[in-house]
């Protein structure tokens, strides 16, 4: 008879796996995307929907075949899956055009990972039956284990994995230890145990009634809304990278951990209390007036907030478990509530919202259930089956918060002249006029009739203002005033003639002020809504005399099918705020940029980051190359409609001397230490975070 020992350790080594491919894939393919959150919340959707395939192949495994069908079938299974070993997607699955990533990105993963990712899905409740038909008793704490296991595998991600190794060999490692897993299945498969059908010393148990299947489906999928929305809205505006993926992921398997190991953990009147903190707190962040809430803050609200309401979502759902005769149905009924809410942010929420609103909506939810599960429940006290007190000042603050929720949604858009979201993020246009105008403060001030100016929103991050009268319109703003590095790059080097210039992001056309008769300036960019915007809304490109072409699609891979464009400059504009394309950071990517300047061109990267240090990583990658650096800032002037901005300029070696501009502006930068430098397999988030 196999062991308890065994069992746990296959159902733990299952979970760390599985949940260590999770970023291991997420990240090798999100260049691939335009390194957008976006990329994130689709592999979770993936991750999801696989899991509940897992969960109900094991639950038509053991309700359908007696015990030593069970093993053939799977052991099988987990040999076939080794022939898709190892499991890192190729170069081949790079898309050829920008159009249905989420369709593309969920059809890679399939082919890649999806039969391996199944079975190991598969394990947690399919070695819990096998127990229970061995042993005996109740195994629900191996489900408690198996979470374990998959939060020791993210926590392990950044700090013991990611920084160390490249995909490649993660993929490899990951896939040996596979072998191993497939091995150990196969022992306890073909150990001796009993038949799934009751004996008359075993009477069946009563079946679930369909109302609390439902309830267990609401609150798994209030639970995964809660965390893709959660991530969501602390990923947009630092960095789409698997250390701030894994955080809420972490916490909510934590609450799993935690619920499912014992009743006395989920002390259900404090976690109600807190709970209304929590969702309080979220609301008040939520509010456009504190949405630009220190990152520190920020993550602590949200990513507590996730973690409290996750504990009641699974709090009730251990609380509400089965016998463990219909522990199978119990799990499948998990997962679908996780796909359910997964595909609710991943996929619908984009399609018919014009902002970032779910996380309000799953807020709403789980609110919802809060007075559900206690409204049911004759012995809590706040059940509304006899009108106690308790059970209407319970639903009173659900629609207190409701009310909160729906305002600051309506706060959020009710000044946007333009507003849309599509799978690259949410745009908003709002028109509002310059702090100071026509206050005569020297001869920098905009005169009062001229002050009115549009910005562009991506998130809560500025893509570029303009002024919108005709004596004003053409000044450049924001990060591309006349002292900024891109400003004096496009003015030293344009004195020699026309200027063949490209630009990896093109937010407003905020550059395109710069461009003359003569000139070429070509834009990448990877999301189209921002290129009907930047031609909509804003007149930077039309009033311009240069020639103007748009190459829509991910930067990287444009320039990489593209030959040598023979650029005098090349801004790489895409790191101000929100998700950062890491991508384009890595040696290789930087090796492509100077194939595609002329020899004394000049790279100008915009490096201006609230959350993250991104000097030692550009200056790094050009010091690799032999190139020369020099840091140019500006001071902001609020009046005209200009941030305060740092570029960096690379060129080879005496490139700068006699651009008298550029080398008055800056300074030579010499790299600090001889960090590792980011490749295409590697980089590391915490390098870079101030």
């Amino acid at each position: 008879m196999t062991s308890k020992f065994s069992y746990g350790l296959t159902i733990f080594v299952g979970a760390f796996l599985l949940f260590q491919i999770e970023p291991l894939i997420a990240k090798r393919i999100l260049p691939w995307f335009g390194g957008v959150a976006a990329v994130w919340l689709v592999c979770l959707l993936f991750f999801q929907f696989v899991l509940l395939l897992g969960y109900a192949y094991a639950h038509w495994l053991t309700s359908r075949f007696r015990a030593g069908t069970q093993a053939r079938i799977h052991v099988v299974g987990l040999v076939a899956s080794l022939l898709l070993l190892p499991v890192y997607p190729r170069d081949s699955w790079k898309p050829s055009s920008p159009a249905h990533p989420a369709l593309h990105i969920l059809v890679l993963l399939a082919a890649t990972l999806g039969f391996p990712y199944l079975l190991l899905s598969s394990t947690s409740p399919l070695l819990q039956k096998w127990y229970a038909q061995q042993h005996g008793g109740a195994p629900y704490r191996f489900y408690s284990l198996s979470n374990i296991g998959s939060f020791l595998a993210l926590l392990s991600y950044p700090v013991a994995v990611e920084p160390w190794f490249t995909t490649r060999h993660q993929a490899v490692t990951w896939s040996i230890v596979y072998v191993g897993f497939a091995a150990l299945c196969a022992v306890i498969a073909f150990a001796p145990r009993g038949n799934l059908l009751p004996t008359a010393s075993q009477p069946l148990a009563p079946r679930p009634d369909w109302k609390l299947q439902i309830l267990w489906v609401a609150l798994a999928a209030c639970g995964s809304a809660l965390l893709l929305s959660v991530t969501n809205q602390i990923c947009q505006n630092v960095a789409s990278v698997p250390f701030l993926w894994i955080l809420p992921l972490s916490l909510y398997l934590l609450s799993f951990i935690i619920c499912f190991a014992s009743h006395s953990l989920y002390p259900r009147g404090l976690f109600l209390r807190l709970l209304g903190v929590a969702l309080g707190a979220m609301a008040y962040a939520l509010t456009p007036a504190y949405s630009g809430l220190p990152l520190k803050i920020a993550l602590s609200v949200f990513c507590v907030g996730l973690f409290v309401a996750c504990m009641f979502c699974h709090g009730e759902l251990a609380r509400l478990k089965p016998d463990p005769q219909h522990l199978t149905g119990f799990y499948l009924m998990v997962a679908l509530g996780g796909t359910l809410g997964a595909v609710f942010v991943a996929l619908i929420a984009p399609q018919i919202f014009r902002g970032f609103y779910e996380l309000q909506v799953a807020m709403g939810a789980c609110a919802i259930l809060v007075v559900v599960v206690h409204a049911i429940d004759s012995e809590s006290r706040y059940s509304l089956r006899r009108l106690r007190p308790g059970g209407l000042i319970l639903a009173g603050l659900a629609i207190a918060l409701f009310v909160s929720l729906a305002n600051s949604a309506y706060e959020d858009t009710a000044q946007s002249r333009f507003a849309a979201r599509n799978f690259y993020g949410e745009l908003r246009v709002v028109d509002s006029s310059a702090p100071n105008a026509g206050t005569g403060q020297g001869s920098s001030a905009v005169p009062e009739s001229d002050a009115s100016f549009r910005t562009l929103f991506n998130g809560t991050i500025n893509h570029g203002a303009q002024f919108l009268s005709l004596n004003c319109r053409r000044w450049p703003t924001t990060y591309y005033g006349p002292d900024s590095g891109i400003g004096i790059a496009l003015t030293a080097i344009g004195r020699a003639g026309p200027l063949r210039v490209g630009i990896v992001g093109l937010g407003a056309g905020s550059t395109a002020v710069y461009g003359r008769a003569g000139d070429r300036f070509t834009y990448y960019e990877i999301n189209p809504l921002v290129i009907q915007v930047a031609r909509s809304q804003f007149t930077f490109l039309a009033d311009s005399p240069a020639a103007i072409d748009i190459v829509e699609g991910d930067a990287r891979l444009s320039l990489e099918r593209e030959p040598s464009q023979a650029f005098d400059i090349l801004a790489v504009d895409a790191f101000s705020g929100d998700s950062i394309p890491v991508h384009l950071l890595t040696r290789q990517a930087f090796e492509l940029y100077f194939r595609q300047l002329k020899p004394d061109g000049v790279l100008a990267v915009h490096i201006s980051n609230q959350y993250l240090n991104l000097l030692p990583v550009v200056s790094g990658n050009g010091a690799s190359l032999g190139k020369e650096a020099v840091l140019v800032q500006n001071s902001a002037n609020r009046e005209k409609g200009i941030s305060a901005a740092k570029w960096i300029l690379l060129g080879s070696s005496g490139n700068f001397e006699g651009r008298l501009e550029i080398e008055s502006a800056g300074a030579i930068i010499v790299p600090a230490s001889k960090k590792r430098i980011w490749t295409d397999d590697f980089s590391n988030l915490f390098q870079a975070l101030k």
